[in-house]
């Protein structure tokens, strides 16, 4: 049996075209035939992807979305919900006798769910309905504060009676004063 294999030269040609098999000669050489590679073109003026486009993001995929004034910070407090303690309680904290010990003092705890067990949870805030389910099942919410630089090492009272209406309490950090060496002593 006899094959004879063609040369590559003449395999290639691509109807004798010189496109080597791929259509018009403008079609392989980049990516200009289907505007550009990937996600370009896809801006503001974009009219060749727009239905690609559409089909991914849908219609939030161009101009603006919302309104937000220059002064508006955007709120990035860590929050979580009762709910969320009370279903994983082995992960956020520890038991200790008949209670359990959470520490957030990162977070302000919300008040959606339902609280079965004594809890004793350290945090940074709490909202008044959190406080009031929490103390109903027989724990506790320990609001802690921590001063602003400049500022005494003492809540506000505004701050205080929030917490005492919302039945928590307020444990102020004990700072230690520092004692500045007499400039008498320092030059001896």
């Amino acid at each position: 049996m006899n094959i004879k294999k063609r040369k590559k030269a003449s395999r290639m040609h691509g109807k004798k075209m010189g496109s080597h098999g791929h259509g018009a000669r403008k079609k392989w050489k980049g990516s200009g035939h289907r505007g550009g590679k990937g996600m370009a073109g896809t801006g503001k003026r974009a009219d060749q992807k727009k239905t690609l486009v559409t089909k991914l993001y849908g219609n939030k995929y161009f101009g603006k979305q919302g309104i937000t004034s220059k002064g508006t910070k955007r709120d990035k407090r860590n929050r979580i919900n009762l709910v969320m303690i009370e279903g994983n309680l082995e992960r956020y904290g520890k038991k200790v006798a008949n209670k359990w010990e959470i520490n957030l003092k990162d977070y302000k705890v919300l008040g959606s769910g339902e609280v079965k067990t004594k809890l004793v949870i350290h945090a940074k805030e709490a909202s008044s309905s959190a406080i009031e389910k929490v103390k109903k099942a027989g724990g506790e919410i320990i609001i802690k504060t921590s001063p602003k630089r400049g500022r005494s090492s003492e809540a506000s009272k505004s701050a205080i009676e929030k917490v005492k209406k919302a039945g928590g309490e307020i444990i102020l950090p004990k700072h230690e004063k520092k004692v500045k060496p007499a400039k008498d002593a320092e030059e001896k």
